[in-house]
């Protein structure tokens, strides 16, 4: 790699950090709460198996899987969102680790399972995440994943927003790939067996009309106020994307409840 791909590459990573520090989001996590137990259920996470949740943001996968006596290691790039995950722990002897999903710092072998819930789908190259999260558990162990699809909401805010924000560095993939049940089996291949993909519903009832959906993310939600950073001073831009996201929110939200389709992903390491 060169000097000049290394310095690029750090300085994407230093704006993923920035980005997901703004706003609030394990505001946002809390209205996705339910993921957590249900990628847990879905692993078969249980007592003593040792479990690495990659990036974990604030550890809505990595507490629930604490509290089956598991021993969890939460990793993330974002330092400030680990800070409030451990705050909100209760002694269940998480371990809040810094680290790139690209790169993660544990030997081969080490885990029983590797998790990530809508967190791993957002770092910028995708091979060497895959290849990450199935290096670092043993043979036989469990890779689960959850993340939003290109066709549900979040994946059709992302489009929304497309226009609006900066354009993505070379070899950069949409995160939404993730979401792609051949995409993931691609990047996974054959150091897996037993992989399932099912697309499922998050039910989400925090929002009463689209224009309250958009100003909860403006406020919150750095890929969001990314966006509106981006346009700047521009009011006429910024007024056009308010209506976007507004008009797109009122589409899904039906007796003031919203469906937000995620894939969920779980995989057997093989020998």
């Amino acid at each position: 790699m060169s000097v000049n791909t290394i310095a690029t590459d750090a300085a994407i990573k230093q704006r993923h950090r920035a980005m997901w520090a703004s706003g609030d989001y394990p505001a946002v996590a809390d209205v996705i709460a339910a993921l957590g137990p249900r990628l847990v259920a879905a692993t078969g996470i249980g007592a003593d198996d040792k479990v690495v949740d990659v990036a974990a943001g604030a550890g809505n996968v990595a507490i629930p899987a604490a509290r089956t006596g598991a021993h969890v290691v939460a990793t993330d790039l974002t330092p400030e969102l680990l800070t409030v995950g451990e705050s909100r722990e209760s002694d269940l002897g998480i371990i809040w680790r810094t680290a790139d999903a690209e790169d993660l710092p544990f030997d081969d072998d080490t885990f029983d399972v590797a998790v990530s819930c809508v967190g791993v789908m957002f770092a910028p190259h995708h091979q060497p995440c895959a290849d990450e999260l199935t290096r670092v558990v043993r043979t036989g162990g469990r890779v689960g994943l959850i993340n939003w699809t290109p066709a549900g909401f979040i994946g059709q805010l992302f489009k929304v927003m497309k226009p609006y924000v900066p354009t993505p560095p070379p070899g950069a993939q949409p995160g939404v790939l993730w979401g792609d049940a051949d995409h993931v089996r691609g990047l996974l291949g054959d150091r897996v067996r037993d992989l399932t993909a099912t697309a499922e519903q998050l039910e989400v009832t925090a929002f009463a009309d689209g224009t309250a959906f958009r100003e909860f993310f403006k406020a919150c939600y750095g890929p969001t106020i990314a966006a509106y950073k981006n346009i700047g001073d521009d009011a006429e831009r910024a007024a056009q994307l308010d209506r976007e996201i507004a008009e797109l929110a009122d589409r899904f939200i039906v007796d003031g409840v919203m469906q937000w389709e995620y894939l969920l992903v779980t995989a057997t390491v093989a020998g």
